[in-house]
């Protein structure tokens, strides 16, 4: 696996290393070794399908609140994807600054999506499926979401008149935390 850390830190694309033949190709996509080396969280609770009619859906931005904070790894199985990540780690040196990528079905990359970061996408085709790992179970009391338009983000979608579900259309604006004070 071949592993590109984006400009948000703990956020990595993974593209295969393919060993080609006139078959086709073989490659790994998964190793709790190599995500360990990075310091990556390789625990697998459960894994997920999207599956998009339409081109133009937009799903996200969600993320789940401790204990129940989750780490992703995103591919598009089908069809091709915009997938936008968006760090929220108050913390963190890009809190609040999101990362926009490509994910086709002909490339084979993957997002890495560290705990604290939400994650969105807007579908690029019709008959679009999405597979997620993800290292912890969902858990409905800790799920939350910002508004995939949301002008604090400034992030820029590629298609216009979105295909949205009511709960993600329904995020209020968002309001960062303010410091402690002592």
């Amino acid at each position: 696996m071949i592993f590109s850390e984006t400009r948000i830190p703990g956020a990595f694309l993974i593209d295969v290393e393919r060993l080609e033949d006139e078959r086709g190709f073989f490659a790994r996509t998964w190793c709790r070794r190599e995500m360990e080396q990075r310091g990556l969280n390789p625990r697998l609770a459960q894994c997920s399908i999207a599956f998009n009619k339409r081109k133009g859906t937009v799903r996200g931005m969600h993320y789940q609140l401790p204990p129940y904070e989750e780490a992703k790894i995103v591919q598009c199985t089908s069809g091709a994807i915009h997938d936008v990540i968006l760090d929220l780690r108050p913390g963190s040196a890009t809190f609040m600054e999101h990362v926009a990528v490509v994910l086709t079905a002909e490339n084979h990359t993957r997002l890495y999506v560290p705990e604290g970061v939400a994650h969105g996408y807007q579908t690029l085709a019709d008959m679009t499926e999405v597979s997620y790992q993800m290292s912890q179970v969902y858990s409905p009391g800790h799920a939350r979401g910002v508004r995939w338009n949301d002008p604090t983000f400034g992030i820029q979608w590629p298609l216009d008149q979105p295909i949205l579900s009511k709960k993600d259309r329904g995020y209020p604006d968002f309001v960062p935390p303010r410091p402690r004070t002592y």
